[in-house]
């Protein structure tokens, strides 16, 4: 019969009562529905009906003042909640403040454990030092949490030490608990246990008590559900970032084994093309495999600041080319994104190694990169003290493949390149649109 709008008349049908509740004209309003008490006389659980006295109804002043504290510990229980309070300090709030909001000596929160068929006493109030975070009870349905967690049901029990069928757990039996009420702690999918006031006095508790209670319950079930779906949330990213970490570990030492391969293959040749090219390409892939490395090895992948990772690649082309200083002067927090910055640093790397091999014949490499700023744009400037460039040169028509990588890769990445020749020496000039961000 629980939670039915009508009785279905059948002889068993509440516990073994031989007789139903009465039913009351359904255009009687009700207050509370599903609420399951424990009746000694007849050691039986039985559906109770719904109170129909009008709200406030013989309230003493007291009462009233008790009913507000109820209402005022439900609204700070939801401020902690949507707070993100720590999972276990808001388990000790909850079993403190519902004490509290029910008069009562006793709390507790109890988390179910389907290994073992038991609940753990998580958190509570006046328990006897090594009771919490140890003790457990049973969860089965001859006990009234067991019963609570089973049916999903509310259970008052007024008369613990009167009852036949019902047997009382150890723990309230040991710290003299006279009577218990007890409502069900929803979690993520499947209950997480059940919420539980105690108490040694006399008196009874009443279904306003058990509204409360499972206001309460709501109230922490919900953050329950919310803290381990964050925790979840968080240890699949996690799991993300640790893989694309290894991807990325994979392909970088993936590239540097093409680059060593190559470079052996230099030793082999007796051609003197042919063992330039086979450097140069190894070079290139030995530039791309430090810039993949410096690139992902940070925490943000999708953007980058450009001046700083411009420099730790200058850093690591200064240790290849020994001979080449390298001089770098970057503003702080030019950011743009990862797509934008990869194809930037392999063009650096290249107009750098182009001055290296080709502006200083008689060695004394020297190579200046400044990195700024200007509007919308960032500006990029390599440049050197070498012997200048020819006559007849023409970045957008080189036959070098040096320089028709420099034209694909500022094509790739939208950048105005200029070419200024310099006494002594050459600048190149790059413009790259990189808006700010609104």
């Amino acid at each position: 019969c629980f939670g039915s709008a009508k009785c279905f008349g059948s002889a068993k049908c509440c516990f073994g009562r031989t007789k139903c509740p009465p039913q009351k004209a359904e255009s009687e309003s009700v207050i509370m529905s599903g609420v399951v008490t424990f009746h000694a006389e007849t050691s039986e659980f039985v559906a109770e009906p719904p109170e129909h006295r009008k709200p406030d109804q013989d309230l003493t002043a007291e009462a009233l003042r008790l009913r507000v504290r109820q209402q005022e510990i439900l609204a700070e229980l939801g401020v902690l909640a949507l707070q993100g309070t720590h999972f276990t300090e808001l388990l000790d709030l909850t079993a403190r403040l519902v004490a509290e909001g029910l008069q009562a000596e006793f709390s507790k929160v109890l988390e179910y454990m389907p290994s073992e068929g038991r609940f753990l006493v998580r958190a509570g109030v006046g328990w006897d030092p090594g009771v919490i975070g140890s003790a457990t009870v049973g969860a089965d349905a001859a006990s009234p949490a067991g019963y609570a967690l089973q049916t999903g049901k509310a259970v008052i029990s007024n008369h613990l030490e009167n009852e036949e069928r019902f047997r009382t757990p150890e723990l309230l039996l040991e710290h003299g608990i006279h009577r218990a009420m007890n409502v069900i702690l929803e979690g993520e999918g499947a209950p997480f246990g059940v919420l539980e006031v105690d108490s040694r006095s006399e008196g009874e508790f009443s279904t306003k008590d058990i509204t409360f209670l499972q206001g309460a319950a709501n109230i922490l079930g919900m953050a329950i559900y919310r803290q381990r779906a964050d925790r979840k949330l968080k240890d699949a990213l996690e799991r993300h970032q640790l893989m694309i970490k290894e991807v990325n570990h994979r392909i970088n030492n993936s590239l540097q084994i093409v680059a060593s391969m190559l470079h052996l293959q230099t030793t082999t040749t007796q051609s003197d093309e042919v063992r330039h090219a086979l450097h140069d390409a190894s070079s290139r892939i030995a530039a791309i495999a430090r810039a993949h490395q410096r690139l992902y090895g940070s925490d943000q992948i999708g953007k980058v600041d450009l001046g700083a990772y411009l420099s730790d690649i200058c850093n690591d082309l200064g240790k290849a080319m020994p001979d080449c200083k390298i001089h770098v002067a970057a503003a702080p927090d030019i950011h743009c994104a990862t797509d934008t910055a990869i194809p930037v640093a392999l063009l650096v790397n290249e107009l750098i190694i182009n001055s290296a091999k080709y502006a200083y014949p008689d060695g004394g490499c020297e190579v200046w990169l400044d990195v700024s700023r200007s509007g919308d744009a960032i500006s990029i400037s390599v440049r050197d003290r070498g012997i200048g460039l020819p006559t007849e040169f023409d970045p957008n028509s080189g036959k070098r493949l040096g320089m028709r990588l420099v034209s694909a890769l500022s094509s790739q990445v939208h950048a105005d390149l200029q070419v200024r020749r310099l006494r002594p020496g050459t600048e190149f000039l790059l413009s790259i649109p990189a808006p700010l961000a609104t």
